[in-house]
């Protein structure tokens, strides 16, 4: 996993992740999600090209919510690949997370 990049648009960060997203990397998702939420604002995570997410990566994300809301800003998941979705299905968290078929769609949601 890697984040393949980091830019702002209409005053919301989105960070786009690419890979695996596993124990072995999931600190890694962690820290990027922690540190761009030092910056205040909503952000939006692309998951387009992830292939495979599993507990860890999937708590990484829910902590980065959690952290999110507690300082009143929205972290939502966009153009989420079937198989990150499933995952997130199983977990019944796509109740929980807000969910956005791309950028686009979720700058719309949210101005």
């Amino acid at each position: 996993m890697s984040v393949a990049s980091i830019k702002e648009e209409q005053g919301k960060i989105v960070i786009a992740l690419e890979g695996d997203i596993d124990l072995e990397n999931a600190g890694e998702v962690r820290k990027a999600l922690l540190a761009n939420l030092k910056q205040k604002k909503d952000l939006l995570i692309d998951l387009s090209a992830v292939s495979y997410i599993d507990s860890s990566g999937i708590a990484s994300l829910v902590e980065g919510l959690q952290v999110a809301r507690k300082q009143k800003n929205e972290l939502s998941l966009v153009s989420v690949s079937a198989r990150a979705l499933r995952v997130l299905e199983l977990a019944r968290l796509d109740k929980v997370f807000a969910i956005h078929a791309d950028v686009a769609a979720a700058l719309a949601a949210r101005p």
